[in-house]
């Protein structure tokens, strides 16, 4: 009976340390997310502003009365840029780019001004945001589909960013236990409303840089992992003080397809490059994209601060709304791997914290959930006061980007 029990014993010691070694081999072998996965292409960015025979490059700024100068851009070394005032070549004074540009002679803008039309060179610190004065924005998530892979959804989904658009060179805080992320993006606004893609074909269309910050804790919080279109968590997490930097040009493109799909955004994070992408890998371009947000512009269906929207106040597009383009691979933020899970259910059975859920009504989600925060708090590997974060686009000049306690 002895060597029976010992028998079943040393088993049982054998079938344990097998078990072990698989979960050991299981969590060893896990993929780290946290080291970047994205692909990036070999040359440098060319950084050149767009010929003016494929598209006007315009920037604005503060006039000493007052008012705002709008330039056409000719020049531009990444601190200061060149380029002539539209009202010296017969535009019309005007906060508004669009209005600006269509009160001068259009084939003045075929070549760069004549020498004798004097230049001014301005502080790239100094410019307004190419982004419109709205306060509301119309973000997109996972449009390129590496993204959409890391980030394991499987379709384009729209929500509202609520907002106004910050200079190209600004700060933003990063909460202590936060985890605060970086996005790259393309936006465009119009130079009118938009109401069907009728208006969109024919509306003039405003190309910007513009970069997304991202509240992960709120979104791991408030989204609905099942379902992204949920209208849950985005608006939360994608909405705060300073989340809507823009690059310093608005460029008009004479063939807007073709610019988007050849246009080349990068991102990096103290001087590490992270994201790196050409427009033409979205998966819906700006037309497709104003065709699906008009299509869910009826329900207040998107919750941001404990009340629900619809994606647009007017059921359209509004002339100081943003339309953005989603992002592409790289993002700090990652969903959990295997490592992470066998550490949390380890965690869950060794400490004895089911009894804790047991008792105070939580789920096993719910604990997993906290752990998982904890653990990315943990990892240090997200924005924190100090860091510097680059995104540079072709044509599209750069925006930095300095985070804050």
């Amino acid at each position: 009976m002895k060597i029976r029990v010992a028998g079943v014993a040393r088993n049982l010691a054998i079938l344990t340390g097998v078990v072990l070694a698989c979960v050991y081999l299981a969590w060893a072998t896990s993929e780290d997310p946290k080291s970047n996965k994205a692909s990036f292409e070999n040359e440098p960015l060319d950084t050149r502003l767009a010929p003016i025979d494929q598209a006007v490059t315009l920037a604005r700024h503060a006039l000493a009365d007052g008012s705002v100068g709008t330039l056409l851009v000719e020049q531009y070394d990444g601190t200061r840029l060149v380029g002539v005032y539209l009202r010296q070549i017969g535009g019309t004074p005007s906060s508004d780019p669009f209005e600006a540009l269509a009160s001068v002679d259009q084939r003045l803008l075929s070549a760069p001004p004549p020498a004798s039309y004097a230049r001014t060179v301005v502080d790239v610190h100094e410019l307004l945001p190419a982004g419109p004065v709205g306060l509301r924005h119309i973000g997109i998530g996972t449009n390129f589909p590496e993204h959409a892979e890391e980030a394991q959804s499987e379709s384009v989904f729209n929500f509202p960013k609520f907002g106004t658009a910050t200079p190209a060179r600004t700060s933003i805080s990063a909460p202590e236990e936060g985890l605060l992320d970086y996005e790259v993006e393309l936006c465009a606004r119009f130079d009118r409303p938009i109401t069907n893609v009728n208006d969109f074909d024919a509306a003039v269309k405003g190309l910007f840089l513009c970069a997304d910050f991202t509240d992960r804790i709120k979104l791991l919080n408030l989204a609905d992992f099942d379902n992204l279109d949920s209208g849950y968590g985005f608006s939360d997490a994608k909405s705060g003080p300073g989340f809507f930097p823009t690059g310093p040009f608005l460029v008009i493109p004479k063939d807007w397809a073709t610019f988007v799909s050849t246009m080349r955004m990068t991102t990096s994070h103290n001087g590490e490059a992270r994201q790196d992408a050409r427009g033409g890998e979205m998966t819906l371009d700006f037309r497709a994209l104003v065709s699906k947000v008009l299509s869910d512009m009826s329900e207040e269906r998107f919750l941001y601060q404990s009340k629900f929207y619809k994606l647009a106040p007017n059921a359209q597009i509004d002339k100081d709304m943003t339309l953005m383009s989603g992002t592409s691979e790289g993002v700090i933020f990652t969903t959990p791997r295997r490592h992470d899970y066998i550490e949390i259910v380890v965690k869950y059975l060794i400490t004895g914290a089911f009894v804790k859920t047991i008792t105070s009504n939580l789920s096993l989600m719910d604990y997993a959930l906290s752990e998982f925060i904890k653990s990315e708090q943990a990892s240090d590997h997200f924005l924190k006061s100090g860091d510097s974060v680059r995104y540079a686009a072709s044509g599209l000049g750069d925006i930095v980007v300095e985070i804050t306690p």
